[in-house]
């Protein structure tokens, strides 16, 4: 996927937790071939182009392309499967596959699952006793400082997700025009139960810039977000301080 994950997996029978890291190691190389828009014989490119119908690909593409669906419909189509009027529903495919990896560390008996996939983090359980997992949220204005720190503490799942132009330039599309989102902020990081949601919500808020994207995101359940304005403005929800720690 063009990015790098990593796995923080604490307890569980060591045997049965090693074989479901491999296997959601694997799964996310199986996603890789199948949802790259960069691999020509991919089941995503090749549905793209026609060549295969939904009902010819693996099961994943029909979750994701429904799942994608749901997100264009909460956002009012701020969130889109297509990128340059094609086919592209890799604004959703990361954060789903991390979020199933960890899920899969999490039935395996693991007491504590943290797995990031591109700075993106998805989190399960405790990494010990009465420790809660933490999550440092970087400061897009001052690179290698800290904007916030996101803590799980009371909760069983957390997902913590950055959409902005720090680390990769202007590459969020305004779904109305096609081209780079005109906007007011430099980052946006929402937190929920799930990074399935929240890495989609995050790029959508970023493309709808401060005052819609706060006002939607506080009318969404369960999610609470940090944005950040080329003025170098923090704005943020109203629940947002509770998960600060």
């Amino acid at each position: 996927m063009g990015t790098v994950f990593s796995f923080d997996v604490r307890g569980g029978e060591p045997d049965v937790v090693r074989a479901a890291l491999e296997e959601a190691v694997a799964e996310l190389h199986k996603v890789d071939e199948v949802f790259s828009t960069y691999r020509e014989d991919s089941q995503l490119s090749r549905l793209a182009r026609g060549e295969l119908s939904v009902g010819e690909c693996d099961p994943e593409v029909g979750e994701v392309l429904d799942l994608c669906a749901e997100a264009e419909r909460v956002s009012a189509g701020w969130f889109s499967t297509r990128y340059a009027g094609r086919l592209d529903p890799t604004g959703l495919v990361k954060g789903w596959a991390t979020d199933r990896a960890a899920r899969r560390l999490e039935m395996a008996g693991a007491s504590g699952v943290s797995v990031n996939g591109g700075g993106d983090v998805q989190l399960f359980g405790v990494p010990g006793t009465h420790r809660p997992w933490r999550v440092g949220v970087s400061d897009p204005l001052r690179p290698g400082g800290l904007a916030a720190v996101v803590s799980a503490a009371g909760v069983d799942e957390l997902a913590v997700a950055t959409s902005g132009t720090a680390e990769r330039g202007a590459h969020i599309v305004d779904p109305s025009t096609g081209r780079s989102a005109v906007t007011d902020l430099v980052a946006v990081t929402v937190v929920g139960p799930r990074l399935t949601w929240v890495d989609a919500w995050a790029t959508a808020a970023f493309a709808m810039g401060s005052r819609e994207a706060l006002s939607w995101l506080e009318s969404l359940p369960d999610i609470e977000a940090l944005l950040i304005t080329a003025g170098d403005e923090v704005r943020c929800t109203g629940g947002l301080a509770q998960r600060l720690g």
